[in-house]
């Protein structure tokens, strides 16, 4: 059952029918125990282009998996400088930040239209305990994002600014392929300047970069639009930083 309000309002929809549900939620749960999964996690919120999910110092008391669009979370850098720290797509989870101290420490916001299920953190502990599959299956989430971080640190200490492109854009390719989006073809929906940040590269340096593999002949680009024409060239290119996203 799906219930539709005036925009705005908060939209509901059951976890049993959505089709992200192999990927924020773990496989195994049988009809009975979707539907008491569905009486706890079931409450979902859309946001315009450029709104705040959460900004860092409010309490934290939810984690949100996103059902569609795109977020990206940043901090406040010594110099005064929103530095973009991640960037999130559907069937991925926003929010972990704040489980550790109970008060977000970035800010989550939407780069385009999007929608979000809001998962209360209390009610997510009360059905960890009653389906430990679910619990293991966050645990697993949150190891991810560690993993991630790790990743990003080694790209940040080790690769050459063409190599932090090109392992930017193949990770976002796998990340999109494996939601069942085309791999090869899509839209950036971040920025330049926001990928620059995230790189720790500037924006001249993205730019060029990006026009430099273009010239190779391994990608198409057109203003955010990007084709992988041969995306085994930059997988080759950062061969020996394999794990670094």
């Amino acid at each position: 059952m799906i219930k539709l309000f005036k925009q705005g309002e908060t939209v509901q929809k059951l976890c049993s029918n959505c089709s992200l549900q192999a990927l924020c939620m773990p496989v195994g749960l049988n009809g009975n125990e979707m539907a008491q999964l569905d009486a706890v996690i079931r409450q979902s919120r859309r946001l315009k282009k450029g709104e705040y999910l959460f900004r860092a110092g409010e309490a934290f008391t939810s984690l949100f998996a996103v059902r569609t669009g795109f977020f990206k979370t940043t901090v406040m850098s010594q110099d005064g400088r929103d530095q973009v720290t991640g960037f999130f797509m559907s069937g991925e989870l926003l929010g972990m930040d704040g489980i550790c101290s109970h008060t977000h420490s970035c800010h989550g916001i939407a780069l385009e239209d999007s929608e979000v299920c809001e998962l209360p953190f209390g009610n997510l502990e009360e059905a960890g305990e009653r389906f430990p599959s679910l619990q293991t299956h966050f645990y697993k989430l949150m190891s991810q994002e560690i993993v991630r971080d790790q990743g990003i640190m080694l790209m940040l200490g080790n690769m050459r600014a063409e190599e932090r492109l090109a392992a930017f854009l193949i990770n976002l390719s796998q990340r999109l392929n494996q939601r069942g989006f085309a791999a090869n073809d899509f839209i950036l929906r971040m920025s330049r300047e926001e990928i620059g940040s995230y790189l720790g590269l500037k924006l001249e340096t993205v730019s060029r970069t990006l026009s430099k593999f273009q010239q190779e002949g391994w990608i198409k680009v057109d203003h955010k639009h990007i084709q992988l024409l041969d995306p085994e060239a930059l997988k080759t290119l950062i061969a020996n930083c394999s794990q670094a996203l």
